[in-house]
């Protein structure tokens, strides 16, 4: 009798991490090897599936800089509603992923979570960018400008959606 508590606590362990693995998407593919040095600095992010906090963002920027202990020290900053809606600031700190190339990283926002923050493509002159997540919730496209021209924006939605993205939830962010 002692053994069927168990007996359902691992049944419903099992179940659960089945239940799991059939909405688990491919992991989303690195831009790697990533000169993580090179990547630091600003990015105006250009267009994005936001999160929620980003949802109404103008003029975004997200700038990198590494810390003496090897994190990425973040400022994500924005206007919140309008171009001349009252700024606002978020400081996650990322954690470069050995794994990865440089290209994966844990993006801490509150302790003790990493979200997932994988640079899916960058460009060869570290000019505009494409971030994501292996769930396709989020995604980011970013520049050192705050415009690209828009043969590059159509060049870059077409590969946003090549990775399995939902193109009709990218929002641009006015600059």
């Amino acid at each position: 009798m002692r053994t069927l508590p168990f007996a359902l606590l691992a049944l419903m362990v099992a179940t659960t991490a089945a239940c799991r693995q059939g909405n688990v998407k491919p992991s989303i593919a690195t831009a790697a090897p990533v000169d993580v040095a090179r990547f630091m600095g600003d990015w105006y992010v250009i267009a994005h599936i936001p999160s929620f906090p980003e949802r109404d963002a103008y003029a975004a920027v997200e700038s990198y800089a590494q810390r003496p202990d090897g994190r990425i020290q973040t400022t994500f900053r924005y206007r919140k509603g309008a171009l001349d809606g009252p700024e606002k600031t978020m400081h996650p700190v990322g954690t470069v992923r050995p794994e990865g190339g440089g290209a994966v990283w844990g993006m801490q926002f509150v302790w003790p979570i990493q979200a997932e923050y994988v640079i899916a493509w960058v460009d060869a002159d570290y000019r505009q960018t494409i971030v994501g997540r292996s769930k396709r919730d989020y995604v980011w496209l970013m520049a050192r400008t705050p415009r690209i021209p828009e043969s590059d924006y159509q060049m870059r939605v077409k590969q946003i959606e090549a990775m399995g993205y939902d193109i009709s939830k990218l929002r641009r962010v006015p600059h």
